[in-house]
């Protein structure tokens, strides 16, 4: 599948293969978040997703792409390419796992059956919030009136 026809030279050009893990990494242009950059079809597009397009086929629109073999946003293979929902990407990245790993909120309080509540976020996201915490927010609002 390397060097497709399907992708322009200019793209290639700007790829290398890597033997040991399969990844073909980006040389060419990144965005601030380190995925590469790249000019297709008259507008500025992320190259993985270019890639993944040209080579596999169109992302649902309500679909997004994880890199979930390398996780290396400046691999542009495919193959390591999977589409899933937001939510599901968010929670296999990095952010995602270290939320799930924490054992106490901001203020320090623990996470334990007794003090946690799980609330829905606007999407439908489950996130934990301190029962504590919010104990002490009503206790300042009632001696604030």
């Amino acid at each position: 599948m390397f060097l497709d026809a399907r992708l322009p030279a200019r793209f290639w050009s700007k790829t290398i293969p890597e033997p040991n893990s399969g990844c073909w990494l980006w040389t060419g242009s990144t965005n601030e978040k380190g995925y590469g950059l790249i000019g297709w079809q008259g507008k500025t597009g992320k190259a993985h997703r270019v890639a993944y397009v040209a080579l596999v086929g169109g992302v649902p629109p309500n679909l997004e792409i994880d890199h979930r073999v390398c996780k290396l946003r400046c691999c542009v293979n495919p193959a390591h390419m999977e589409v899933m929902p937001h939510l599901v990407n968010v929670r296999r990245g990095r952010a995602g796992r270290e939320r799930l790993e924490r054992t106490s909120c901001r203020a320090g309080h623990e996470y334990t059956a007794r003090n946690t509540l799980i609330r829905y976020s606007k999407n439908g996201s489950p996130y934990r919030s301190c029962r504590e915490c919010g104990r002490l927010r009503m206790q300042a609002a009632r001696r604030s009136r």
